[in-house]
């Protein structure tokens, strides 16, 4: 067995001589000095006994049989209560089993017989790290204070002693914890360097490198902490998470398997076995992963966020958000999960659920475009299912356009948020021209343009844009997102496009199902709107057609029946007001869009009807102009 440096350091600071350089009792000593040989014999056993117990718990604790060192530490201490590496090294067996107020106690202790005690220092920062663990919110709002006590204490430790490897990976892990990663990488080096068997210190570097990206550096660093130490459970998770994002799936499962026997408690190792499931598509086993990971740890939100993702694609949207509405208990700050609950409400048609989660979202996160562009399409959903124009007279518009400029100052070369507020200005009859914020490159960008030219019932145009959009999908969650993303926005036939892409892909199929059957649904419910409208205006129910109408019109809006009904429906109500005349004229337009091969005659007879509209509409502004003068 190797002497690592922490059971080097242990021995040699012992203050305990070793047995072959006890002085004998002297033939010549005089008379009442002379010390007994019974008494020689009993402190030599007395020593050797102390020395063993030590040895012994430190061999235990570096391999990681922390129970068992408590045990011979305690035993070594019974004896020799003032042994401070003892007291350390129980310090250590406590901390690394989470007694954290036992091992500060140790600790303390440590550092009141001896202030330069680095390994001490270096427990003292452990303890501080581990507390991080916990779940309780009073620890979690003092992270960051916590974070520099623990680094001054590893700081302490090093100026005590450089050559000490523990508290170089102690600092290591500071810095990870941190953020930090560049100079937590140096540590850990440091520490492999000082010492090149230390398994820990090459599993903290492969952590750091999995959190660079780095994976097969991450990967070679773990299976080398493997190789010194087998029963490294933090190296095994590390080689699988390396494993899994290389797409070696089963070869991450063994890894994580063998982790989790080491270490059943881990919540990143448990998250990362959801991850192996989830992408093999077995999504029973990957909940079941990701919610004993909530259990152990809950506030991670990824783990939330996971679950969800699995309902979503399973058609329960309202699972998904009840999911992430219990992670939203427990971390309200947390925009992305506040994103999250919007984007899954603005599928279920829950308009002002998703506005209130996105401007939550934007208050936590002013700078999130993500967050901006949503509350635009909540906004303009809204107003679509309401009433098309009757949203933007209210002061909402208002409050959603300062959003979105103030989103644009934060992100001035973000395309996509220009075209969503051009779609806003758009629903509210202010003329944009899309030509002039540019070309979109990129797939985001072509779905806002896509988004911004539904608005302004520029149909082809759109057509073309989303077309490009679903040829460049190159797997099934690309295309079910574009697919669902379409039917969200009632684009029902790209979105059935796109729901018919995706049933090619492997294991696509049932979902692909299950989203046709939503597109068939959309269209019947349309067709069943249109022909009530068209019944109730026959029997000269006017409001109650109009409101059918646009039903109809928000369910699909590229069926231009419901458009020449609702246009003609509105010219009939008495006493119009302008923006119910020239709401007509908008849907006059996007009947003639939707019908590019109606006969010139009836063309030209719209667009005179429409000019009518837009002169009678001014005249009744003047007149109430002029009423409000008091001529």
């Amino acid at each position: 067995m190797r002497t690592h440096a922490l059971l080097s350091f242990l021995i040699l600071s012992s203050g305990i001589s070793c047995p072959s350089v006890l002085a004998a009792p002297s033939d010549k000593a005089v008379a009442g000095q002379t010390v007994k040989p019974l008494l020689i014999a009993r402190k030599k056993t007395f020593r050797l006994k102390i020395e063993r117990d030590q040895a012994m718990a430190d061999e235990l604790l570096l391999k990681q049989k922390y129970a068992d060192a408590e045990k011979l530490y305690r035993q070594a201490l019974a004896r020799n209560a003032k042994n401070v590496p003892a007291i350390v090294g129980l310090g250590m067996a406590l901390g690394k089993q989470f007694k954290l107020d036992g091992a500060e106690e140790q600790f303390d202790k440590a550092i009141a017989i001896d202030p330069f005690n680095g390994m001490a220092h270096t427990g003292k920062a452990l303890v501080l790290v581990n507390r991080l663990q916990s779940s309780s919110m009073t620890i979690i709002k003092q992270r960051d204070s916590m974070l520099k006590q623990a680094e001054a204490q590893a700081k302490e430790a090093i100026s005590i002693d450089p050559h000490s490897p523990e508290s170089h990976a102690m600092l290591g892990t500071v810095y990870k914890e941190q953020n930090r990663l560049d100079e937590a990488a140096n540590e850990f080096r440091e520490a492999t360097r000082l010492d090149p068997k230390y398994s820990d210190a090459f599993a903290g570097l492969g952590l750091v490198k999995l959190s660079q990206e780095s994976l097969a550096e991450a990967a070679e660093n773990c299976r080398r902490a493997i190789q010194l130490n087998s029963g490294n459970s933090a190296a095994h998770y590390g080689l699988g998470k390396a494993l899994l994002k290389q797409g070696l799936v089963d070869e991450a499962i063994k890894e994580l398997n063998i982790s989790l026997y080491q270490n059943p408690n881990s919540a990143p190792t448990h998250q990362a076995m959801g991850e192996a499931y989830e992408t093999q598509g077995n999504t029973v086993a990957a909940i079941k992963e990701y919610q004993e990971a909530i259990r152990i740890k809950p506030e991670n939100a990824a783990n939330y966020i996971h679950i969800a993702d699995i309902r979503d694609a399973r058609g329960d949207v309202e699972l998904a958000i009840a999911e992430l509405r219990s992670g939203l208990e427990i971390m309200p700050t947390n925009s992305e999960l506040h994103l999250r609950v919007a984007d899954s409400s603005l599928r279920v048609d829950k308009f002002d659920d998703a506005i209130k989660e996105y401007k939550a979202c934007m208050d936590l996160s002013p700078n999130n475009a993500g967050a901006a562009k949503g509350l635009a399409r909540a906004y303009y959903l809204k107003s679509a299912k309401e009433a098309s124009g009757a949203f933007f007279v209210s002061n909402e518009f208002e409050e959603a356009q300062r959003q979105l400029d103030q989103a644009i100052k934060l992100n001035p070369d973000d395309m996509e948020l220009r075209l969503a507020a051009a779609k806003l200005r758009s629903m509210a009859g202010t003329p944009v021209d899309l030509a002039a914020i540019g070309t979109p490159k990129t797939d985001g960008e072509r779905i806002a343009y896509a988004e911004a030219l539904l608005a302004q019932n520029k149909f082809n145009e759109e057509a073309q844009q989303m077309n490009i959009v679903i040829g460049s999908a190159t797997t099934a969650k690309q295309t079910f997102a574009v697919a669902d993303l379409s039917l969200m926005i009632k684009d029902l036939d790209n979105a059935e496009a796109a729901y018919k892409k995706a049933a090619t892909f492997p294991g696509g199929e049932e979902r692909a199902k299950r989203g046709l059957s939503q597109v068939a649904k959309a269209r019947e419910v349309a067709r069943q709107d249109l022909t009530l409208a068209d019944d109730l205006a026959r029997k000269r129910q006017l409001a109650s057609a109009i409101d059918k109408y646009h039903a109809a019109i928000f369910d699909n809006p590229k069926v231009s029946d419901s458009r020449l009904g609702l246009a003609q429906t509105l010219e009939r109500v008495s006493n119009p007001t302008p923006n119910e005349l020239r709401e007509a004229i908008v849907q006059y337009k996007a009947y003639m869009a939707l019908e590019p091969n109606i006969p010139e005659k009836e063309r030209q007879k719209i667009v005179r009807k429409m000019q009518r509209l837009e002169e009678r509409a001014y005249r009744i502004e003047q007149k109430g102009k002029a009423a409000k003068r008091g001529y």
